[in-house]
């Protein structure tokens, strides 16, 4: 098999790979939505999104209670929510979500892993037209009635419902209305074991394996700074 696909398979523990890194960026989304709606989960829906991640992520619940507690005081750090496109080599379009506290720090530190990797920086809408903002919303499959959770949801934006590789359904629904459907969720009690904002492509692009190796190298050192969230790509991921 390819090294994309083997990319694919593993790319997220890649990601996340080292405890310390992972609550550091959980930390940071938790400090964003309490900037945004406060430090109530109860009226923060984007908060709730990020303990429900927190959770996912085995990040101790004390832990998540001094990131609540941090971000509500008055010496809480300010991070901006800053989007970066640009090129990957082979034409490979990317969309690179950072969250900062020094804007001048991480675009050096972005442009220069585009450079350094055979990419570019592109400006600001340069590439957002080839992706669909979506929301996808995790839960789990067990004693589900497919077609009544569909029915029951559609009206909430619910526009897609597949089974991942860990037999968890993922619910996917136009970002707009991402946080209607969650609230559909929560007041049928249904757990939510993971959600998060992504952006999918219009159009994947088929590499062969040495030109995925370029792209894939170049992600995985966009990835590795603190600064950056995520990163969307529009490589043809499958086998």
């Amino acid at each position: 098999m390819g090294r994309a696909f083997e990319y694919r398979k593993d790319r997220k523990m890649k990601r996340w790979s080292g405890m310390a890194k992972a609550f550091t960026r959980i930390g940071r989304e938790i400090a964003m939505a309490v900037k945004e709606g406060g430090g109530d989960p109860n009226y923060n829906a984007r908060l709730r999104m990020a303990i429900q991640n927190a959770k996912a992520a085995n990040m101790p619940k004390t832990n998540v209670e001094n990131a609540i507690k941090k971000a509500t005081s008055k010496d809480a750090e300010d991070y901006d929510e800053v989007l970066y496109e640009g090129y990957a080599p082979h034409g490979i379009a990317l969309m690179v979500e950072t969250a900062t506290n020094n804007i001048n720090r991480t675009v050096a530190n972005v442009r220069h892993v585009f450079t350094k990797y055979g990419g570019s920086l592109g400006t600001s809408g340069s590439v957002e037209f080839m992706f669909q903002h979506r929301g996808v919303i995790k839960i789990k499959g067990e004693g589900v009635n497919l077609e009544d959770l569909e029915l029951e949801l559609i009206d909430f934006g619910l526009e897609e419902i597949q089974e991942d590789e860990d037999g968890l359904l993922a619910l996917y629904t136009n970002f707009g209305n991402f946080g209607s459907l969650q609230k559909a969720l929560e007041e049928r009690n249904i757990e939510v074991e993971n959600a998060e904002a992504i952006r999918v492509p219009v159009h994947a692009k088929k590499l062969d394996d040495a030109q995925a190796e370029d792209v894939i190298r170049l992600i995985e050192k966009m990835e590795e700074d603190d600064d950056v969230l995520n990163v969307f790509h529009n490589m043809d991921m499958s086998e």
